[in-house]
């Protein structure tokens, strides 16, 4: 009998094992809640940050984190999986009067939903399908605009310094440097043309299985920026690994697979859970698909 074959390279993982949530500050708390709870459906984290002056907010196995502060927006946009376009549309038509004086936003694409949020965050929001792997609900990817000329030695930084996958390659048209950063997940570098806004502070965070060898080639460069803890540290630039230049400042905040908030389990409600029409044991829901084989 012939022994079945696998192509185990297609289980094989990033050293950056998990994006596991964005940051941006926003100025009002109420109008964060009618965006990614209400509108988009997502649940507000129930045992961390549940006071009016930061909201964690999950999606699958990712969060968004929003502490109260001037708004920051992110140079590009975040991809994100939820299911079932008809009822996000009619979710997010829902908020519309209260955030018609926002930069709330909503643009039907053949692929995709864009919503952008009060402040000008634009999320870019896809259903479940094959390029995201078995995602039901999470944050597929984060798609940054960068300066022009940047894309192949923004993707040697990740290879070299992170040992993480990447590769130039093309994104809409565009030359990109594309991360593998965890298990259906991506950061994408996308070339923009003209000028970029100023970067305003906000960060995301990955976890490394090898947390100290990025640690120390990142350190032997100046460009630690934090050392946070025993189990984080964070940096802000990218930079061209020959010549020092700085590509791109995105501050990251870097974690162990040993800090004590890894692989935290994340409630994600069911929105279509409501007190007149409730179904017992339907409370949730899963962020994974079904394994096919």
């Amino acid at each position: 009998m012939t022994a079945q074959q696998f192509d185990r390279s297609r289980e094989d993982t990033s050293n950056i094992v998990h994006l596991e949530h964005v940051n941006v500050t926003v100025p009002d708390q109420r109008l964060a809640t009618l965006f990614y709870v209400s509108g988009l459906g997502l649940t507000r984290d129930p045992y961390l940050m549940a006071s009016v002056d930061n909201m964690w907010v999950n999606v699958g196995r990712s969060q968004f984190h929003l502490p109260t502060g001037r708004p920051q927006v992110l140079r590009g946009h975040t991809g994100l999986v939820i299911p079932d376009r008809m009822w996000l549309l009619k979710r997010l038509d829902l908020v519309r009067d209260d955030l018609k004086e926002s930069r709330f936003e909503v643009i039907e694409q053949a692929g995709c939903i864009e919503a952008v949020c009060p402040w000008g965050n634009r999320l870019r929001i896809h259903e479940p399908d094959p390029r995201f792997g078995r995602v039901a609900l999470g944050m597929a990817y984060l798609a940054f605009d960068v300066p022009a000329g940047t894309a192949a030695a923004i993707s040697r930084f990740y290879r070299d310094i992170f040992a993480a996958p990447a590769q130039a390659t093309a994104e809409g048209g565009r030359p990109c440097a594309e991360v593998v950063v965890g298990r259906d997940q991506r950061l994408l570098f996308v070339e923009a043309d003209g000028p970029l806004p100023a970067y305003d502070g906000h960060h995301i965070q990955v976890y490394l299985a090898d947390f100290s060898g990025p640690y120390r080639r990142l350190r032997e460069r100046g460009l630690v920026s934090q050392e946070s803890s025993q189990w984080q540290y964070r940096f802000l630039d990218i930079t061209d690994l020959d010549t020092g230049k700085v590509l791109f400042t995105i501050e990251h905040e870097v974690r162990s697979m040993t800090h004590p908030l890894y692989a935290r389990p994340l409630v994600n409600r069911n929105p279509y859970q409501t007190n007149n029409a409730f179904a017992a044991g339907y409370e949730s829901r899963s962020w994974e698909l079904p394994c096919s084989g």
